[in-house]
Order: C-alpha cells, then structure tokens, then sequence
C-alpha cells in the first residue's frame, strides 16, 4: 500500500501554521456526469491519526473505497455529505452547484471547524476561513478522506438508480457520457434525474 504519510503531515504543517485544532476537508465529486447530483463531502479528521490508503479516491479501487468510507466515518471528529441535485445543476450551473454542495456539506458537520480546506481553484462561501487546495485530494488527508465520502455516496445513489432504471446501465458508468449511456438516452429517452444543460439537442 503506498505511503500517505505526506498528506497527514500536510495537514498538521497546516494546523500548526493557522493555529487551529479543527481543520475540515472538502471535496466534491460527480461534475462531470449527465445525470443525477453532484455530492461534497466534509471531514474534520482528529489530530494525530493517521488512516492507510486514504488518497486521492480516483487512485483507490471500488472495493477499497468502500472500506475507507466505513473506517473514516468511524474515525472523524465529524462527517457530513450533501447534495446538489439535477435541477439545481441546470438552473445556476454545475460550478455554482458544486459549491452549493460543499457549502451544504460543511454547514452540517456536527462541529464547526476552524478552517476549511477546499479541493481546486475557488471556494464556497462559508462562514468559516477557507483555502483551495489544487489536487487537494492528492495533498491533504483530510480533502482526500472527503474525496472518498464524496465519491462512494454518490456511487451508492447510481446504483439506486441503476436498480430503477436497468437499462441505462448507471451501475457501470455512474452517469457520464460513456457511449453506452448516450445509446440508451437515445433508445429510451431522457429521465427526470438527467441534467438536461448536459444534453443539448436530445433533451
């Protein structure tokens, strides 16, 4: 398993620097799809622990993902997920919904942190302090244990889907533009959970 002992470090370099205890992640996933919500993800994480395999969770297998989900929700001083749907996605735009998302995410944590740290380029508006980090989920721990909440909570929902839709095959592309999944938008037609802005021309 490699070593992630930078990213943990990382996170306690900042600590030290901002003078604060309650550090949070943020990291989002699913911009990219044509369908269902973009999901963020928050994590305070305790200072000290140290979790292996925690990285970047498009570096980590499924199975894996799965794993780390049950072992960093167990491990957080506080974790939240949240949402912004389709709709939401084709009204203010997917930038200005992923940000909803993680603003939604860090306003429900059960703790309020010092200080976020943001995966990208830009943050929400929070009422807390807050840094971007670029390939954050790559450098700190705490935005990488967020990348993970983020991705398998909104895998978990494609499989929901993938139930009350099988022929869309949500269950193997998670709702990007895979060519299986224009097929079946053309063969089958457009779902409420599509982002139609994504669409243009079949929606």
């Amino acid at each position: 398993m490699k070593d992630n002992s930078a990213l943990f470090e990382y996170d306690s370099a900042v600590r030290a620097e901002a003078g604060v205890e309650l550090l949070c992640g943020v990291d989002e996933a699913g911009r990219g799809p044509l369908a269902g919500p973009v999901c963020a993800a928050a994590v305070i994480l305790p200072e000290g622990v140290r979790i292996p395999g925690v990285n970047d969770s498009k570096k980590i297998s499924e199975p894996k993902r799965e794993e780390l989900f049950g072992v960093i929700t167990e491990t957080a001083l506080a974790w939240a997920v949240a949402f912004s749907d389709e709709k939401e996605i084709d009204e203010i735009n997917i930038l200005n919904a992923a940000m909803l998302a993680m603003k939604r995410a860090v306003e429900a944590l059960g703790a309020k942190p010092e200080l976020a740290l943001v995966d990208g380029n830009r943050v929400p508006k929070l009422d807390i302090p807050a840094r971007f980090v670029i390939k954050g989920d790559a450098t700190s721990a705490s935005v990488a244990a967020a990348s993970v909440l983020a991705k398998v909570s909104r895998d978990r929902l494609m499989y929901e889907y993938d139930a009350k839709y099988p022929e869309y095959g949500f269950a193997q592309h998670k709702g990007y533009g895979t060519k299986q999944h224009y097929d079946a938008i053309d063969r089958f037609g457009v779902l409420d959970i599509h982002r139609k802005t994504f669409l243009k021309g079949r929606a």
